[in-house]
């Protein structure tokens, strides 16, 4: 225990501190764009109605620009009752957005779909730098073969996953 220090839930106060410090240091030094989540079912209608920039066997991956509002005609307007008004943006911040679209047709598990969104965000923190200031959703287009991997949480389907979705972001570097 160091001398003077509170604890805080199960981290002394002053650990905390310098754990926090160096988080932030080494993400900022990482990368200068910060990835925003895509959370309203306007921001994910908005950029499905952009183009699609990119494709592998199991994924694509859509594009639009930020400064979609809501009144541009590409998004339902009761997606956006609960929001805000129909003229304020759907993307507040001029950073990367990202979203993770996977259906329970292509990935029956919940276990299945949670390890493929996380491989997709942590994919996505990596490549930010190269990426410029657009909204983007990565859709599952397929199931991937159930016989391939052992379960819904195997180690091969995290491999696989996160090949594809690295060869998918490289494709999108290269057509934005």
């Amino acid at each position: 225990m160091l001398p003077g220090a509170q604890k805080v839930a199960s981290v002394w106060q002053s650990e905390w501190d310098y754990c926090a410090e160096q988080l932030i240091c080494c993400f900022r030094n990482k990368c200068q764009t910060y990835v925003q989540r895509l959370k309203t079912r306007a921001q994910f209608q908005a950029v499905l109605a952009g183009r699609t920039i990119a494709k592998t066997t199991h994924f694509a991956l859509h594009c639009s620009s930020l400064d979609v509002s809501c009144e541009a005609g590409k998004v339902n307007k009761a997606a956006v009752t609960r929001e805000a008004n129909a003229s304020t943006p759907l993307f507040r911040q001029q950073d990367m957005w990202i979203g993770a679209l996977i259906p329970k047709r292509w990935a029956k598990q919940a276990v299945t779909r949670n390890a493929i969104k996380r491989q997709i965000y942590a994919v996505s923190r990596e490549s930010c730098r190269s990426y410029p200031h657009l909204a983007f959703v990565v859709r599952l287009r397929c199931s991937f073969v159930r016989s391939e991997f052992l379960s819904a949480f195997s180690n091969q389907l995290k491999k696989a996953v996160r090949a594809e979705v690295q060869a998918l972001m490289e494709f999108g570097v290269r057509a934005t």
